[in-house]
């Protein structure tokens, strides 16, 4: 059963027409980097909740969701009205096991999202614990446009104090300026994605964590499984871990 409190809107911050975070404070639960929680409004009488996850580290005060205002979302639409000093309900107790914790020891770490999934690896890498597990890290973000690529300034701060950090924008509907054109799965395939990371990768050396739209994800571990990477099981761990982002 779903224990709701209340949270006051801090700030909101429009990245593009759709693309938002909500910045809310609220007493929940402690909560792992990577997990989601729901957020919630009454509406005619009922209770429309979605689930988000958390964009910030779990000692921040600021609980902090990238969203996207989806034209017909019941939800998306309501949040995107709000202003500093609203209230919005939110689960005072994250879910998921989309974290660090879960994932075998590596030499590289491959984190492959789209879209504003890109929020659970943004407070994964705000974990010192993670550069303990992995000597390296990329952060590869497909989007379709250029202005899609949020968190510039969070992003540049990571690198400055973790260089083992690279970040790889792939945009799939106009020329990239920065990385790489097409579809994440596309530079999969045709191996150019790791050849621009400069990276040797083989299921001893590597891993993988996969968030973003459930057709993204499917493809993506198909490819993967393709080139000899299995997923990662707590009974038989692999190299593939995956959360589908709605």
């Amino acid at each position: 059963m779903s224990n709701w409190v209340e949270a006051s809107v801090k700030d909101i911050v429009w990245w593009t027409d759709t693309l938002f975070s909500l910045i809310v404070n609220a007493d929940v639960e402690p909560f792992k980097a990577g997990q989601f929680t729901k957020l919630s409004m009454m509406m005619d009488e009922k209770r429309i909740a979605r689930a988000y996850s958390y964009v910030n580290a779990p000692s921040s005060p600021d609980l902090e969701f990238y969203l996207i205002n989806v034209v017909d979302g019941l939800l998306s639409q309501q949040l995107a009205k709000l202003k500093p000093g609203d209230t919005v309900m939110i689960e005072s107790r994250a879910s998921g096991f989309f974290t660090i914790d879960e994932i075998p020891a590596s030499e590289q770490l491959f984190m492959l999202s789209t879209g504003t999934a890109i929020g659970p690896f943004l407070s994964i890498l705000e974990q010192p614990d993670v550069w303990q597990q992995f000597k390296h890290i990329t952060l590869v973000h497909g989007v379709r446009l250029n202005a899609d690529l949020s968190y510039q300034a969070k992003i540049a701060q990571l690198q400055q104090q973790y260089p083992q950090l690279s970040y790889l924008p792939v945009v799939s509907r106009e020329q990239a300026i920065v990385g790489l054109d097409g579809r994440i799965t596309d530079r999969i395939a045709d191996g150019t994605l790791f050849k621009h990371c400069d990276s040797v990768v083989s299921p001893q050396n590597s891993q993988f964590m996969i968030c973003g739209n459930p057709q993204m994800v499917k493809d993506t571990s198909a490819l993967l499984t393709e080139q000899g990477y299995t997923r990662n099981r707590r009974r038989e761990p692999g190299q593939i871990t995956v959360e589908q982002y709605w």
